[in-house]
């Protein structure tokens, strides 16, 4: 078995952030191929500019040169509140691991480098929403669920 190996993406890895970000979708039930289309154009859009400037940040496992798995930060600018002073606010998004490559420990590998990162960015919340398949994990790390609600308007 290849040792698997982490690093910082970038706008070089375009096109896997893309391919994960659908394949996260299909994988839950929520993209049927018919939408695939519509949410690569979105998203290639978002990640061009969002990883220039440093508001999105990727994680990538990669083994035998291959990109196996990945995970990002969004962060957001945030007003601060009695229990965070922090202007800015992290969401973890994406966490995307391929079939044959799950339940070897590469999604939590992921999750510590993202969440050492926030620490040393003082981060003090955190944001995430679990998929079924990710909700065992994250409880792992620490995550509770909050008060959030919801409006779908369209």
């Amino acid at each position: 078995m290849a040792e698997i190996t982490y690093r910082r993406g970038g706008i070089a890895d375009l096109e896997v952030l893309i391919h994960h970000r659908i394949q996260m979708f299909a994988d839950m039930g929520t993209a049927p191929p018919e939408v695939w289309p519509e949410l690569r154009q979105m998203s290639e859009a978002y990640f061009q500019t969002a990883l220039v400037a440093e508001s999105y940040l990727a994680w990538l496992a990669e083994s035998d040169g291959s990109v196996v798995g990945g995970g990002g930060i969004v962060l957001a600018g945030w007003p601060g509140s009695p229990w965070d002073n922090q202007s800015r606010r992290a969401w973890i998004l994406n966490m995307y691991v391929e079939k044959d490559y799950r339940r070897r420990g590469i999604a939590r590998a992921l999750m510590q480098q993202m969440l050492h990162w926030c620490r040393q960015q003082d981060l003090a919340i955190i944001n995430l929403h679990a998929s079924k398949q990710g909700r065992t994990l994250y409880e792992s790390l620490g995550f509770k669920p909050t008060n959030e609600m919801r409006l779908t308007l369209r």
